[in-house]
């Protein structure tokens, strides 16, 4: 089922993004975490490509796996990033093959070190391309695209961001999912300013619970715009161990979560971390019951 479907149903949608594997091994104890999120039955669940599509094989591999060995309804990462239109249909044709119905539209980011972007040749430069070739070519799959409630590091112009989120919506994409944020008020008025720019599909709001002091520096470090505000580096500070860290973490992304369901957010995706446990903890403080069910 396309997840824009699924946000139409009525009740709470979440849904829980890992981070690409980097060996067999890590692959391995990645799907075990994915399965203990069984018991919340998830709107979907989804795994990333690394920088530059450096982990596109396991990437893949574990998305079909997931596919294949659970009830999971499945979305895959598919960035522009090093990949011609051949490959791309490639890899469209063996996620269909499977039945995986869903992709997130990505341009990616270039791996670390790179001077930048660079146009793979005969492949896309933006991922409003990518989409209007999914829909084209793959009109049986659903598309969901990245949006910035921050603003994107590499468009300060906000104007020209939203022309961009616009394009991508255009082109075809069904379902927004934003970018991690820890002000909901930054949430809010990118809605708002969604709305304005006539961009009417469904907007899934991004939450990654900090759960150690590193994690927030390495959070801080990435090149996503991310502002963590004063008063929850106040009370990391505070915190006396890394027990004491990951309730602060946890604690807040929780509020966050009871903040947007009050203003009828779409669905949250949980940027996990490759864990499982903090996001159930966050599921068992809200005292809710999902009323997603795996397909």
């Amino acid at each position: 089922m396309h997840i824009a479907k699924i946000l139409e149903k009525p009740g709470l949608h979440f849904s829980f993004e890992f981070f690409p594997p980097k060996t067999k091994q890590a692959s391995d104890e990645l799907f075990q975490s994915i399965k203990e999120l069984a018991p919340i039955g998830p709107a979907y669940v989804s795994v990333t490509y690394g920088a530059g599509g450096s982990t596109r094989d396991l990437t893949r591999d574990l998305i079909m796996r997931v596919q294949n060995e659970t009830n999971f309804t499945v979305v895959a990462h598919l960035t522009t990033i090093g990949a011609t239109r051949g490959e791309l249909r490639e890899i469209l044709n063996q996620f269909s093959a499977c039945g995986i119905e869903n992709i997130m539209a990505l341009r990616g980011d270039p791996p670390k070190g790179s001077p930048g972007f660079i146009q793979p040749k005969d492949g896309f430069r933006y991922a409003a391309e990518l989409v209007s070739f999914i829909k084209k070519d793959f009109p049986h799959m659903g598309v969901g695209v990245a949006g910035f409630p921050e603003g994107h590091p590499e468009t300060p112009n906000c104007l020209q961001e939203m022309d961009y989120l616009k394009a991508k919506v255009d082109a075809g994409a069904d379902y927004i999912c934003t970018q991690l944020f820890f002000k909901n008020s930054d949430f809010y008025d990118y809605r708002e300013r969604c709305a304005f720019a006539g961009i009417k599909v469904p907007i899934i709001a991004g939450i990654m619970p900090i759960i150690s002091r590193r994690g927030m520096r390495r959070i801080a470090e990435l090149a996503l715009g991310s502002r963590i505000p004063a008063k929850l580096q106040r009370a990391v500070s505070r915190a006396h161990d890394a027990d004491a860290v990951a309730k602060v973490g946890i604690h807040w992304a929780t509020q966050q979560v009871f903040g947007l369901f009050d203003r009828d957010v779409a669905g949250i995706h949980f940027y996990t971390l490759n864990q499982s446990k903090p996001t159930l903890k966050i599921y068992d403080a809200l005292g809710i019951k999902s009323e997603n069910k795996p397909k």
